[in-house]
């Protein structure tokens, strides 16, 4: 079941179309990762879906509902351009967002000190914002995010500034609210952060939906019938049948080859052939990253 339906959403700033005829759906309990280059219309599209500013044509749904203010307190919203009270301490800022989505302030303190306490950064509850690492402070900016407990969560590069150890903290909670209920949109240029998130993609470029789907099917439409070999030596293969596209050295001092099979033969076919010349080591397919296809589908955008 979709949670949230985008309907041919269009927007455009005087002679320039940020958004064009965009149709995406994002299905309950996933993690939805919307990728595009700068500029190409990913974060209109965020501030559309959060009433920050109107489409100009389109819909949006939210559990079947079209979009309207009462939905935003069940939104989750970490914007890419941070922002915090400088002079507040960090547990009333806290207290402050929390009521502001809706919460007690009682609630609202129980909420604010439990995830600080889950993130390693109650000892700074009574300090002032301005006090704190960048590290720090985009925690604090995470948890004001999530503590009112969204249905949608939305996060605009919510890594950046986090050293490797928190941001794994990080993702390890993305991957728990997930798993407790809530849908996630993901908007990152980190594509390692997409493989290990994400369940489904859309990527904008030039206003306009490129590619939109499963991560996995996404990956599998995108082979080239290629395959990663380790072995000793050098093989002789039948040209017309297969490809040797690369060749390097292991970490294990062996030949690696990228081969392609040019027809329809099987990779059992191609293992037969291999062990025929040489002894094989390791034979894997060679399905193509996220990244890979990002780069190979963009083309470049406008101003967003």
């Amino acid at each position: 079941m979709e949670l949230l339906e985008v309907k041919n959403i269009t927007k455009t700033y005087s002679t320039h179309t940020a958004l064009r005829n965009v149709s995406i759906s994002i299905p309950k309990q996933s993690i939805f990762g919307l990728l595009g280059p700068n500029g190409a219309g990913k974060t209109t599209l965020i501030r559309i879906i959060n009433q920050i500013i109107n489409a100009d044509t389109g819909s949006i749904c939210i559990n079947g509902e079209n979009l309207n203010a009462n939905h935003i307190k069940m939104i989750g919203y970490l914007p890419e351009e941070r922002g915090l009270y400088k002079k507040m301490k960090v547990g009333e800022q806290l207290v402050y967002l929390g009521q502001l989505r809706g919460l007690s302030r009682k609630k609202a303190v129980i909420q604010g000190k439990h995830w600080c306490k889950k993130l390693e950064i109650f000892d700074w509850w009574s300090k002032k914002v301005e006090d704190l690492s960048k590290g720090m402070a985009q925690k604090i900016q995470f948890i004001s995010t999530i503590m009112h407990e969204p249905e949608l969560i939305i996060l605009d590069e919510p890594f950046s500034g986090f050293d490797p150890v928190n941001a794994n903290l990080i993702k390890d909670e993305i991957l728990e609210l997930r798993d407790q209920g809530a849908t996630v949109i993901f908007s990152t240029h980190r594509m390692e952060s997409v493989e290990q998130l994400c369940d489904h993609i859309a990527m904008i470029d030039n206003a306009e939906k490129i590619l939109d789907g499963t991560k996995k099917d996404i990956k599998n439409s995108y082979k080239t019938n290629t395959y990663q070999v380790e072995h000793d030596g050098d093989i002789q293969l039948t040209e017309s049948i297969y490809e040797v596209i690369s060749q390097g050295k292991s970490e294990n001092d062996n030949v690696l080859s990228s081969i392609k099979i040019k027809n329809n033969s099987s990779s059992n076919e191609l293992l037969s052939e291999l062990i025929k010349h040489t002894e094989v080591h390791s034979f894997a397919e060679k399905i193509p990253s996220i990244n890979d296809i990002f780069i190979a589908k963009v083309k470049g955008g406008g101003n967003e």
